[in-house]
C-alpha cells in the first residue's frame, strides 16, 4: 500500500488504530466525497480458518452495502490489496455515544426516547434484510454534528477486535451481549433487542446493568435481574422501567417480537400521562415498598404511572469520533488561569429511593355508639384524662374512677365540648395514643439506612480502599451523609471493576456517583506512578490542578495546546509531560533548578531561568504569543484519547534534562525512582492527570 493512497482513495489521516488494523480518512477523487476507510490485514493463505473469516468479512461487507437507510453508516465499497482488505465508509462527522458517555454528559429523556426510537428504526431496515448486527454498543452508535443517530459496523462486528475475545473470534462486548451469545446459541434479531434494552438501561441511567470481569457479567446475565433504572436514578422515568425489562428478557421469545414493537412500547410509555400522580404520591412512586421483584425473566406486564422527571444535561456535543492522539510545536510561558479540578455537570446518581413519608393518623369514622367502645375512636380528644389501662376494652371500664356510671350521654368531661361523648370513649382514645408513636416510626428506620454506612466509613478509609487499585486515580467525596461521590481516571474494563468493587467493599450498600472517566489507551503505567501523589490524603489544598484553557476537553487538528495549573499549597517546580494513545510520548515542560525548558519542534528550548511558583498560583503555559501567534504546542495526528500528566515538586525531580526523543517505559520508570528518592528527603509532591480527546478536522 503505498503511504497516500489504498486504490483509488486518498489517505488524508488517521482516524484510529486498533488490533486489527487502521481506520483512515479517505477522500474519493472520483465523486470527491469524504470517506471513512477501515483495513483489516490480510491472513496466511495457510490457514483455513482465517480464510473463512476473511470471505466472511467480505460477504458481511458485502451485505451491509446493501443497507442504505439514514439511521445507518453507509458503507460504499470493498477492496483488496497485497496486504490489506478495506471497507470505504460514509464519513461521520460528530461523535459516537461512548464519546459522549465518557464525558458524563447525560440525555433528557425526551432526548433518550428520539435517539433510541433511530437506533431501533435502523436496527428494523437491517432485520428485514437479515442483517443481524451483533455488536449494540455506545461506540458503535454515531451521532452527526445534526443529531442524527447511525448504527457503525455492520456484520463486520465478527472479526474486529473486541473487548472479550481474540481477534478473529468475536462475539460481541460482554457488558451488551445477550445470554444466548453468552450460551453460544444461534443468534437472530432479538439479540440486538436486548442489546438495545441495555443501551436504553445505560442511557436512563449513567451505569450499564451488569459490570464485573466477563464470567461475572455473564454469570449475572444469565441469572440475575438488574436494579429497575428508575431506582438508580430520579431522571429516568418509572413507566420505561417495564419496557427495559421486557427488552432485557432472559429468553428471546419473552422480548419484544421485533425493533418496531420496541420503539412503539417505548413512546407509547413514555407517552403515559402523568397526570394521576400528584405531587403528594410522587413521593410513594420513588420509594415503591412493595415494588415487583424482578426475579424471574419474565417482565412486568405493565408499567406504573410516568413520575415527572427532572431536566437533565443533554448529551448535546456533536464532535467527530476518532481514536489516537499527539502533539507538534512550540510553547511559551506567561498568563493567568484558573481551574477547579472538578468533573462536568451532570445529573447525580441516586441508588437509594426517597424514604416515605410519615403516614397520618387514620381518619375518625363515625361517631361510636357511647356503651359499646368502638374499636377505631377517633384519635382527636387526648385529654388529659387518659388513666384507663390499655388492655382492659371490655364494657364498662372500671378502673376509670372519675366516671363512675356507665352511661355514655352525661360524662364529666362535658366541658370538652368535641362530638365524642364521654367517658366510654375515653379508655379508647388511650390505644389510639399508644399506636400513634409507632407510626411516625415505622417510617424511621428508612432515613437512617443511608447515614448508617457512614459511620462504618470514612473519608480515609475511602481513599486507603481506592488508593491501591491499580491503573487508576480516584479522588472520593462526602457531599451528603451516606452518599459517595467518585471522581478520576481509570483504565477501562478490569481496572474500573477493580475500582467499583473497592468503593463497594469499603462502603456496602451506599449511594454512589460515579464521576470517573475511563480510557482504553496504554496509560496504566503513568496512573500507577502519580497515584501515590495525586490525593494528598484528602487535602484539597496539598493537590495540582490540572485542565485545558476554556475547560475543554476535546481538540481538532492545528488547535493549540494550552494548559491551565491551579499549583498546590507549597512553591514548587512544574513538569508537564503528554502521552498519546499509540505509545509514544513528549515532554512539555520541564525544569531542573537552573532553566525552564519547553518542547518544540526541533528539540529543548531554554525559556528562561528555573521558575517556582508560589503556594496556590494560577499559571497558563502554551499560550501563543500575542504577537507572531507562535510558541505554542499544536494537535496533530494520530487522533484519539491522550493523556497529559503533570507533576508539581518543592524541588527538582531530575538533575538533568530527559531526552527529547524519550519513552514512556524508561521515563515512568525513572520517574517513579526520582518520586520514591525525593519522598525520602523530604520533597513535597503533588501529581495530576487528565484526559484529552483530539481528531481531525
Amino acid at each position: 500500500m503505498e503511504e497516500s493512497k489504498l486504490g483509488k482513495y486518498e489517505l488524508r489521516g488517521t482516524l484510529g488504530r486498533g488490533a486489527m488494523g487502521t481506520v483512515y480518512e479517505g477522500w474519493d477523487p472520483m465523486i470527491s466525497r469524504k470517506v471513512a476507510i477501515k483495513t483489516v490485514r490480510l491472513p496466511d493463505a495457510a490457514d483455513p480458518e482465517a480464510q473463512e473469516e476473511l470471505a466472511r468479512f467480505k460477504r458481511e461487507a458485502q451485505a451491509a452495502g446493501r443497507l442504505n437507510h439514514p439511521n445507518i453508516v453507509g458503507v460504499f465499497d470493498y477492496g483488496e490489496t497485497a496486504e490489506l482488505a478495506y471497507i470505504v465508509m460514509e464519513f461521520i462527522d460528530g461523535q459516537s455515544l461512548k464519546g459522549v458517555l465518557d464525558k458524563q454528559e447525560r440525555f433528557a429523556p425526551t432526548e433518550i426516547v428520539r435517539v433510541m426510537e433511530q437506533l431501533l428504526a435502523g436496527l428494523q431496515f437491517s432485520h428485514e434484510r437479515g442483517v443481524v448486527h451483533r455488536d449494540i454498543k455506545p461506540a458503535n452508535v454515531m451521532i452527526t454534528s445534526g443529531g442524527q443517530v447511525k448504527i457503525a459496523d455492520f456484520g463486520i462486528a465478527r472479526i474486529e477486535s473486541s473487548s472479550m475475545t481474540q481477534a478473529g473470534t468475536v462475539l460481541g462486548t460482554p457488558a451488551y451481549m445477550s445470554p444466548e451469545q453468552f450460551m453460544g446459541q444461534t443468534v437472530d434479531a432479538r439479540t440486538d433487542i436486548y442489546s438495545s434494552g441495555v443501551l436504553l438501561y445505560q442511557l436512563l441511567t449513567g451505569e450499564r446493568p451488569f459490570e464485573g470481569s466477563m464470567s461475572a457479567i455473564m454469570h449475572k446475565a444469565l441469572n440475575t435481574e438488574p436494579p429497575r433504572p428508575s431506582d438508580l436514578s430520579v431522571t429516568a422515568p418509572s413507566a420505561l422501567d417495564a419496557v427495559v425489562a421486557k427488552a432485557m428478557a432472559k429468553r428471546p421469545e419473552q422480548r419484544y417480537a421485533d425493533a418496531e414493537a420496541f420503539a412503539r412500547a417505548l413512546r407509547a410509555a413514555f407517552e403515559q400521562p402523568a397526570s394521576t400522580a400528584s405531587a403528594d404520591d410522587t413521593d410513594a412512586t420513588m420509594v415503591r415498598p412493595t415494588g415487583v421483584q424482578q426475579t424471574g425473566p419474565a417482565p412486568a406486564p405493565a408499567s406504573p404511572p410516568a413520575r415527572p422527571a427532572a431536566p437533565a444535561t443533554p448529551g448535546g456535543s456533536r464532535l467527530p469520533l476518532i481514536a489516537g492522539g499527539g502533539v507538534i510545536g512550540l510553547a511559551l510561558l506567561g498568563g493567568v488561569g484558573w481551574y477547579l479540578l472538578q468533573p462536568g455537570t451532570m445529573p447525580e446518581q441516586q441508588v437509594q429511593a426517597t424514604p416515605p413519608a410519615v403516614p397520618a393518623p387514620p381518619a375518625p369514622p363515625p361517631a361510636p355508639p357511647a356503651p359499646t367502645p368502638a374499636p377505631q375512636p377517633a384519635p382527636v380528644p387526648t385529654p388529659t384524662q387518659v388513666p384507663a389501662p390499655q388492655p382492659t376494652p371490655t364494657p364498662t371500664p372500671a378502673p376509670a374512677p372519675p366516671p363512675a356510671p356507665a352511661p355514655a350521654p352525661i360524662p364529666v368531661p362535658s366541658p370538652p365540648v368535641p362530638s365524642p361523648p364521654a367517658p366510654p370513649p375515653m379508655p379508647q382514645p388511650v390505644p389510639a395514643p399508644a399506636p400513634v408513636p409507632p407510626a411516625p416510626l415505622q417510617p424511621v428506620p428508612p432515613p437512617p439506612v443511608p447515614p448508617a454506612p457512614v459511620q462504618q466509613f470514612s473519608l480515609a478509609s475511602l481513599r486507603a480502599a481506592v488508593r491501591n487499585v491499580a491503573c487508576t486515580i480516584a479522588t472520593p467525596h462526602l457531599p451528603d451523609p451516606g452518599r459517595i461521590l467518585l471522581d478520576g481516571l481509570s483504565g477501562g474494563g478490569a481496572p474500573e471493576a477493580a475500582l467499583r468493587r473497592a468503593i463497594a467493599e469499603a462502603a456496602p450498600a451506599t449511594a454512589l456517583t460515579w464521576r470517573v472517566k475511563t480510557f482504553d489507551g496504554p496509560y496504566c503505567p503513568a496512573l500507577d506512578v502519580l497515584r501515590p501523589i495525586a490525593d494528598n490524603d484528602g487535602h484539597p489544598g496539598a493537590t495540582l490542578a490540572l485542565a485545558l484553557k476554556g475547560n475543554v476537553s476535546r481538540l481538532h487538528r492545528n488547535d493549540k495546546i494550552v494548559l491551565q495549573f491551579t499549583m498546590p499549597d507549597f512553591p514548587a517546580y512544574l513538569q508537564v509531560d503528554y502521552l498519546s494513545s499509540d505509545g509514544s510520548m513528549t515532554h512539555l515542560v520541564a525544569d531542573d533548578g537552573a532553566s525552564v525548558r519547553v518542547m518544540t519542534g526541533n528539540g529543548w528550548k531554554v525559556m528562561g531561568p528555573s521558575r517556582v511558583y508560589r503556594p496556590g498560583a494560577s499559571a497558563v503555559i502554551g499560550e501563543p504569543d500575542p504577537k507572531t501567534g507562535d510558541g505554542s504546542w499544536a494537535v496533530d495526528e494520530p487522533f484519539g484519547t491522550d493523556m497529559i500528566v503533570a507533576i508539581a515538586s518543592s524541588a527538582p525531580l531530575f538533575s538533568t534534562v530527559r531526552p527529547a526523543d524519550d519513552t514512556g517505559a524508561t521515563y515512568f520508570r525513572d520517574l517513579k525512582a526520582a518520586l520514591e528518592q525525593a519522598q525520602a528527603r523530604g520533597v513535597r509532591l503533588a501529581g495530576q492527570a487528565m484526559l484529552l480527546e483530539t481528531a481531525a478536522k
